[in-house]
């Protein structure tokens, strides 16, 4: 097929066909991504040679016999959680793997837990590559990785030559008690530090961070033996040691290391989420876009409202340096807290705002993405990271905040009333908690902005000037509508509440719809508007209310859930009356209505809001507020009748085009013979015929003119034929038995 076969990889190469992944050509291919196929690529070629548009080596020819990162390799798993070894083994399914066992002569690799694992396993299989568990995670990532690099033979004897004091962190549970023990030995007892080397005093660092907003986002533990600012830490802690010894410390002073150490740690973390995770994805996105783990937009929705946090905490944690270099009682702590609220301010709520969307992306890449999750794999295993996944670092901004007011708080207390920062401190505390007023705020109306955006999608015919952005969502009602002014007594509505207007729409019932719809055994048609009855939205569009345009709010004090609306005169200079009652049992009609009332009072710049609601009977209004019944039958009677409606028009003659009615007045024959020669008294007799209400008249008085003239052409009762029902008024059936019958059919 005109190609040409090479011994050893060059630069002529351009495909290497193989049934395994792995060796010294394979990893050639990789680098230099050349494409690795298997040989079922080259029957496909030889199937289809004598297509003139077929090309072997184009993408859309080689993508489905590319050879996957573990194919035929059998790996065993070593030390890991039965929840992680069993997502690994997925993940090595899912890559073209065999899981084997440790036992297994054919086993290629066993990847180990490095944390937990203390001694090299002996598999049956000499030539079995013992690796540790970033090999698997590299592998998936960059389509190959060298065993060499990541032999676990090599780690073990690395830790073994280690001081004790450098990779503690990253070394099995064994290792580092023994190192303890031994670290514990060597340190005399006088020449601790602040953190202390033996019984350490809790701090706000620990588990109490878990519980300092009471927000179910604390409940994520923070790697706080940070490995960026753990080494500095402990040279600056051992540095103010020999200044001053530990138990000349106020406890003032004690604290405000509490929040040194904690803001020095929080920037160590922002630091990691930079530099492990932010950069490298950046630059692989700008290096090489088609390869890229992640594209721009996804890094945006990551990261580009993370920056700002970043920045102010290394300028506030540069303050906190200067203070712990040259510690006074009368150094001013709050003033730090003053100086950078705006900062805060300005930096947080646009971070906290899109927190779920960023952590949805972030999982929904996590989770399409194999080489990204190998990614975080890599990174999670790395010290820096205190083995905490990337969606947990990114909740500590969350948490941050909350944990400053109680550590100000802590070192307020231990301040003397004379001191100077005892008022700034006070003042301080009130900033950050402004700051996190501040926060919840901007979320609620962000919030309630982006659910106006749900809403619009959901209404059908929905006024598109609903979506504003000086508008935002409030609450929703549920409610029967009383009167007949909006959509009519009996019918389900939707009361969206917004900051200023109210949109009335009607809400639609999923078994009368889909009635609406012919059976899908009805041909195409009828599977057609099945499909398009499902995806038909849930509420119809009947009003857009303004707020301006309500004067009271009506409490019907005679009924638990009614209320009224009494809006302003519009065309006739009439002022409408639409009442309701709420459906929702669990909302209470009161608070409702105050919450109505209040975004009356704020639209119209009034402050007192209580005058916006009118207490009245139901007498006074004239409204009927007894139980509505809202039952199924009561519904398939509304149905059915309106359904009878729509099919009289449907087949009525006055809705009949003119031309549909001259061709059916010439297919009908006259039943008084023909039209051309009917006689005055029997076209007299004909639209009686059609007008008649009672079938047995006609036949009677035409038996009588039968029997009073023998020679009259007329026809006799028998054969009177009967007008159509289209003609024939359409009358209610008084018959129950009938009406349930007709009511079963339907």
């Amino acid at each position: 097929m005109g190609g040409s076969i090479r011994k050893d990889m060059n630069t002529k190469v351009t495909h290497l066909i193989c049934n395994s992944s792995g060796g010294e050509k394979y990893q050639y291919a990789m680098t230099f991504r050349l494409a690795v196929v298997r040989p079922s690529w080259v029957l496909h070629a030889w199937h289809n040679r004598r297509d003139p548009n077929f090309a072997a080596n184009v993408e859309e020819a080689t993508k489905s016999h590319r050879l996957k990162a573990f194919e035929g390799q059998k790996i065993c798993f070593f030390g890991f959680p039965p929840e992680e070894k069993q997502h690994m083994m997925d993940v090595l399914r899912m890559n073209g793997g065999i899981p084997a066992e440790l036992e297994d002569p054919e086993c290629s690799h066993v990847v180990v837990e490095e944390h937990v694992v203390t001694s090299k396993p002996e598999p049956k299989n000499t030539k079995t590559h013992i690796v540790k568990a970033d090999w698997f995670w590299y592998t998936i990532q960059n389509g190959y990785a060298d065993e060499g690099y990541h032999l676990f033979g090599d780690y073990l004897d690395s830790i073994a030559n280690t001081p004790g004091a450098d990779r503690r962190d990253s070394l099995p549970i064994s290792f580092n008690k023994r190192k303890r023990k031994r670290l514990s030995i060597r340190t005399p007892a006088g020449e601790g530090t602040p953190l202390g080397t033996g019984k350490r005093r809790s701090s706000v660092s620990d588990a109490g961070l878990l519980s300092v907003s009471g927000s179910f986002l604390d409940c994520t533990t923070s790697p706080d033996k940070h490995e960026g600012s753990k080494k500095n830490l402990i040279a600056e802690s051992a540095d103010a040691s020999i200044d001053q010894p530990i138990k000349s410390q106020s406890m003032r002073h004690n604290h405000f290391m509490d929040f040194f150490h904690t803001e020095s740690n929080y920037v160590g973390i922002l630091d990691t989420i930079v530099n492990l995770f932010k950069v490298p994805l950046e630059e692989m996105s700008e290096k090489d876009p088609e390869n890229a783990l992640l594209n721009k937009s996804e890094l945006k929705s990551i990261f580009s409202n993370f920056l700002p946090i970043h920045d102010v905490h290394k300028r506030m944690l540069n303050r906190l340096k200067e203070i712990h270099g040259a510690w006074s009682e009368d150094h001013l702590i709050g003033q730090i807290i003053l100086d950078y609220r705006d900062d805060l301010i300005k930096a947080y709520p646009p971070y906290v705002n899109f927190f779920e969307k960023m952590k949805e992306t972030l999982l929904q890449c996590d989770a399409s993405n194999p080489r990204f999750h190998a990614f975080l794999k890599i990174n999670q295993a790395k010290p820096e990271c205190g083995r905490q996944t990337l969606q947990d670092l990114m909740i500590r901004p969350v948490q941050r905040l909350p944990s400053i007011s109680l550590l100000l708080n802590d070192i307020l207390k231990h301040t003397p009333k004379t001191n100077p920062d005892s008022k700034k401190l006070d003042d301080a505390l009130k900033a950050i908690k402004e700051v996190m007023t501040y926060i919840n705020e901007d979320k609620r109306k962000t919030e309630g902005q982006l659910a106006m955006f749900d809403i619009f999608n959901d209404i059908d015919n929905c006024p598109p000037h609903l979506v504003s952005s000086h508008r935002h969502f409030v609450s929703r009602c549920e409610v029967t509508e009383l009167t007949d002014s909006l959509s009519g007594r009996g019918d389900s509505l939707i009361l969206f509440l917004f900051s200023d207007t109210l949109e009335v729409c009607k809400k639609r019932s999923r078994a009368f719809n889909n009635a609406k719809s012919p059976s899908t055994n009805g041909g195409s048609g009828g599977g057609l508007n099945s499909t398009r009855c499902q995806t038909s939205k849930p509420y119809k569009h009947v009003k857009l209310m303004p707020l301006s345009s309500i004067r009271l709010v009506v409490n019907i004090q005679d009924s638990p859930r009614a209320f009224a609306l009494n809006c302003r005169a519009t065309v006739d200079n009439k002022d409408r009356l639409h009442s309701f009652s709420i459906c929702d049992e669990e909302k209470d009609k009161i608070m409702y209505l105050r919450s109505l009332c209040k975004q009356l009072a704020e639209n119209a710049c009034k402050a007192d809001a209580e005058k916006f609601m009118l207490n009245c009977e139901s007498e006074e209004l004239g409204i009927d507020v007894s139980d509505i019944n809202v039952g199924t039958l009561s519904k398939a009677f509304k149905f059915a009748t309106r359904t009878r409606i729509k099919v009289g028009r449907a087949f009525s003659f006055n809705k009949t085009p003119s031309k549909l009615k001259r061709a059916v007045s010439t297919m009908m024959t006259s039943p008084f013979g023909s039209t051309q020669s009917l006689t005055p008294a029997s076209q007299l007799a004909q639209m009686k015929l059609a007008s008649c209400t009672n079938l047995n008249e006609v036949g009677e008085e035409a038996s009588e003119k039968g029997t009073s003239s023998s020679s009259s052409s007329s026809p006799t009762a028998s054969e009177i034929l009967v007008a159509p029902m289209s003609v024939q008024p359409i009358r209610k059936n008084k018959n129950p038995s009938m009406s349930i019958a007709a009511l079963r059919r339907l």
